[in-house]
């Protein structure tokens, strides 16, 4: 608001500049949709390290491919990874423990479903506050738990009186990572009078868990009211942001289907995501890769998207859970790392192929190419995975499922993709402050300022083509884009455009001959 004089005098007055930073997006946070052996059920958790990962989801499980994806994620260069937990049938340990001449007993439960939760220990005393009291409290008690992993839990002082302010349930409610007390049929509380028997218990003594059934399509998109519930698939759409979206097999021996691959390129799409793809099982050498891929060109799945890119062949790595015998493993987790790596190193227009681009711990890949079998793949849109003297084994492709030469696309390589959404997504949230403010020149003028300031300062960082700002990018924002008839419907149009990086692909040497000086 300006300032009214009054009295004569020197007045201050600060005038806003105009000028909103906005900030890009992360690229390569990376979710993994798959089983696990304990952890939270269709809720994504945002793990840092392979250790955070063994906390919350148990670690290296036979019946999980995801977690040795998301093992290689972290060992070749990868940050941050959400994990979401599905299961088949899984189910909760319970236990009663009786409340001495109580009819009613106090029902424990696991908080997640898992065999993990049939070897758990709880021990109930009485050593509480008011031991040494001339009459104790008969419902007070202290509480240990004791999980699997050595994890320990103590609750002191607790209660089975609804009125307390340590009431048992609500207490394991929000403070356990382990056990909970059972609701009834009506979804309430249910506490005996009396605290229950000092002794220790086991739920191995109670109605034991299962780990379920291997995964399939149902648990994740096509399940009853998944999207509206947000569970399977869509519990990413309890997540702030992805970039890089992987889903192993269903089990190591089962792949997922055509249904889910389409189902997550079009969620991709929504969410400005690309999808990692692994190649089945079954393309056990270039022959059956090429003519699999080739023979099922209208159904591929994802085949003329450019959310997607696919990587071939599996890897061969030692496996701890077997006395370390090589068995094959799917490629998506160890490319997702390498793309988050050459993320950080380079920027998210740099292509994640080349030497720099090595597979950390992989020994081996399931099948070994040559340079006219990956020409072969790569005109399909097929990025390939070589193995090199020296260098060892590298990402050697950076296609879109939409590379095929024979498309012509315009997204024909992934970080030309990536760097475009990485632009969109970071221009979507950062400005959002135009909404609802006076649209004419002034707000023009300051979207043209901020906007250009986001392109100028990826120009500087050679994330386009051209030598100058005018040849690598674009900011258009006035009255040719913004008609009075825009206005009148409440809208501003923003055009940007940007000359982007395409990988040096094939790099082709003339060498001639220089012919002596022919005296004459």
């Amino acid at each position: 608001m300006a300032i009214q004089p009054t009295w004569p005098g020197v007045y201050v007055e600060e005038v806003a500049s105009g000028v909103r930073t906005i900030t890009g997006v992360s690229t390569s946070i990376t979710a993994f949709i798959g089983r696990a052996f304990w952890g939270q059920i269709n809720e994504p958790v945002m793990v840092n390290n392979f250790g955070e990962y063994e906390r919350k989801f148990g670690g290296l499980w036979q019946e999980s491919t995801m977690s040795f994806a998301v093992k290689d994620f972290f060992m070749n260069g990868g940050t941050q990874a959400i994990i979401v937990r599905l299961i088949n049938g899984a189910s909760k340990s319970t236990l009663e423990m009786p409340a001495g001449a109580d009819p009613l007993n106090l029902i424990i439960e696991t908080c997640d479903e898992g065999s993990w939760g049939n070897d758990i220990t709880m021990v109930v005393d009485y050593n509480t506050k008011d031991i040494n009291l001339p009459a104790p409290d008969p419902k007070l008690f202290n509480l240990s738990v004791i999980g699997k992993q050595g994890q320990t839990e103590n609750f002191l002082n607790i209660s089975v009186d609804p009125a307390s302010p340590k009431y048992i349930p609500k207490v394991l409610e929000q403070r356990s990572n382990l056990i909970r007390i059972q609701k009834n049929v009506n979804g309430s509380y249910e506490t005996p009078g009396i605290r229950p028997d000092a002794n220790e218990y086991k739920t191995i003594d109670g109605t034991k868990a299962g780990d379920g059934d291997n995964l399939n399509i149902v648990q994740y998109t096509t399940g009853p009211d998944l999207e509206t519930k947000k569970e399977g698939l869509f519990s990413l759409e309890k997540a702030d942001i992805f970039n890089l979206l992987c889903i192993p097999p269903y089990s190591p021996a089962v792949d997922i289907g055509s249904d889910l691959i389409s189902s997550s390129v079009t969620y991709c799409i929504k969410r400005r995501a690309v999808l990692i793809v692994d190649p089945p099982s079954d393309w056990t050498n270039k022959e059956a890769a090429e003519n699999k891929f080739t023979a099922a060109a209208n159904s591929f799945p994802g085949i003329s998207s450019n959310y997607a890119a696919l990587y071939f062949p599996r890897l061969k790595q030692p496996n701890p859970l077997r006395d370390n015998l090589v068995e094959e493993f799917v490629p998506c987790g160890a490319v997702a790392g390498i793309i988050a790596r050459t993320d950080s190193q380079r920027g998210v227009w740099k292509a994640p192929a080349g030497q720099d681009a090595t597979l950390t711990g992989v020994p081996e890949l399931s099948v070994s190419l040559t340079d006219n079998e990956n020409g072969d793949l790569n005109q399909l849109g097929i990025n390939c995975l070589r193995a090199f003297p020296v260098y060892g084994r590298l990402i050697w492709g950076a296609r879109t499922l939409e590379g095929a030469d024979r498309l012509a696309s315009e997204w024909k390589y992934l970080p030309v993709r990536r760097t475009a959404l990485f632009i969109e997504e970071s221009l979507y949230r950062g400005l959002k402050w135009v909404v609802f403010e006076p649209n004419d020149e002034p707000l023009w003028a300051q979207i043209r300022l901020n906007v250009g300031a986001f392109m100028h300062n990826l120009f500087i960082q050679d994330a386009f083509q051209g030598q100058t700002p005018k040849d690598a990018y674009f900011v258009k924002c006035d009255k040719e884009t913004t008609t009075q008839n825009d206005i009148n419907l409440g809208i501003v149009n923003i055009w940007v455009g940007f000359a982007p990086l395409k990988p040096a692909e094939f790099v082709i040497l003339h060498i001639q001959q220089m012919a002596g000086k022919i005296n004459q």
